[in-house]
């Protein structure tokens, strides 16, 4: 038995769309109780902290309408069924950067929102950058623009919320630790 488990009892789908499914479990909890859980379900992400030769780092800004707002992140996207992680990694730094990698190196997974959701991101570093020739398409309904900055401006960045998502604090921590 895992430490603190709670057993589904009963599983109600609420709703399936494109990107996430939502459902209620009823479950036991491990005291004998009962309670309900909502429930995201994500097929999963990955992540990349892109390296330039000059050790910048790669960020897009994007608008997030949860949000209601612009930030600024490292590439990320979704893994299709069934892709690889390195694979789906790859093909997001082309189609939100222009850039592709010789060196990509997994770093660690990670939940996002444990507390609601099972989404789980893969992180990767891309370094020995080189722009594409044929720059893979956005998505049709993806809009961002290119950044390269120093660790410091990312820093700054952090400090007044232009980054707010937790994957690429994560990854400004990160390059900094290991500048």
């Amino acid at each position: 038995m895992k430490k603190f488990e709670e057993k589904t009892i009963d599983s109600n789908p609420i709703f399936k769309g494109k990107v996430i499914s939502l459902k209620v479990d009823d479950v036991t909890l491990p005291n004998g109780n009962q309670s309900k859980r909502e429930i995201v379900n994500h097929p999963g992400a990955v992540a990349i902290i892109a390296i330039t030769k000059d050790g910048k780092m790669v960020l897009v800004e994007q608008y997030r309408k949860p949000l209601e707002r612009s930030i600024i992140e490292i590439p990320a996207g979704k893994l299709e069924p069934g892709e690889e992680p390195a694979v789906t990694a790859r093909r997001e730094l082309e189609e939100e950067t222009g850039y592709g990698c010789n060196e990509l190196n997994y770093l660690q997974t990670f939940a996002t929102s444990p507390g609601f959701a099972d989404e789980v991101i893969h992180l990767f570093v891309a370094k020995d950058l080189y722009k594409i020739e044929e720059k893979a398409e956005l998505d049709e309904d993806e809009f961002v623009e290119l950044l390269e900055v120093t660790v410091e401006e990312a820093e700054q960045m952090v400090a007044n919320e232009q980054i707010y998502d937790a994957k690429t604090a994560f990854a400004v921590l990160w390059m900094k630790m290991n500048k």
